[in-house]
């Protein structure tokens, strides 16, 4: 289904069959990799269930982000893309304000969970070995560390890089510090934003402050 709002078609890897296979295709591979063929019934069945989970979770994180954004939630996707290749800004201004709004909204999380995500994650890629260490299976265990390892590594990149292209993203649209003013999208302290499809009056970004690489 595509957004109507946006004349947008939404991409088929961001529907929810796909998110949730995607999931159950990691899932099923990890598991077999650690454990083999021989329990195959019970990965399978675990996938499944927790395909389910995660699928319920992304496509409820997207609807709330939608509405707290004022976009449509087969959008979203999109907007994030945008934002994490500092790509082309969206032509309508309504949707370049909630473009805003989107990356106001994830640097206040960012900012909020820095202090026990990344703890929580490395206590978890790296618990999980020690615990098949001292059941003897060290080959499970050197495989589990390498994957935590590179995992983890992969998120501070990938974060570092996101919070880096959300301020440049800002910068464009807001015109600050000299950066390129694209459409009629004004900043934080104009108050209003203006479109064909009406006004949407308040500051463009929903969370205060920058996140610490975005000042």
């Amino acid at each position: 289904m595509g957004s109507q709002g946006h004349g947008q078609v939404q991409r088929w890897q961001d529907r929810w069959w796909a998110v949730g296979l995607l999931v159950l295709v990691v899932w099923v591979g990890i598991r077999l990799a650690f454990d083999g063929w021989s329990g195959w019934p019970g990965i399978l069945v675990g996938g499944l269930v927790y395909a389910g989970f995660m699928t319920w979770l992304v496509m409820r994180r997207r609807r709330r982000d939608a509405r707290a954004v004022g976009t449509d939630a087969a959008r979203v996707p999109e907007l994030e893309r945008r934002i994490a290749r500092n790509g082309e800004l969206p032509e309508d201004p309504a949707e370049q304000a909630a473009m805003i709004r989107l990356i106001r909204r994830r640097e206040e999380k960012l900012r909020r969970n820095r202090w026990w995500a990344f703890p929580l994650l490395a206590l978890l890629f790296f618990g999980i070995p020690v615990l098949w260490f001292a059941s003897g299976n060290v080959g499970a265990g050197l495989w589990g560390l390498a994957f935590g390892a590179a995992f983890l590594g992969w998120m501070v990149w990938f974060n570092r890089r996101f919070v880096r292209r959300m301020a440049g993203m800002r910068q464009r649209i807001e015109g600050v510090g000299g950066g390129v003013v694209t459409g009629p999208v004004a900043g934080p302290a104009a108050g209003s934003v203006n479109g064909s499809a009406g006004s949407v009056t308040g500051p463009a970004g929903g969370a205060e402050g920058f996140a610490p690489r975005a000042r």
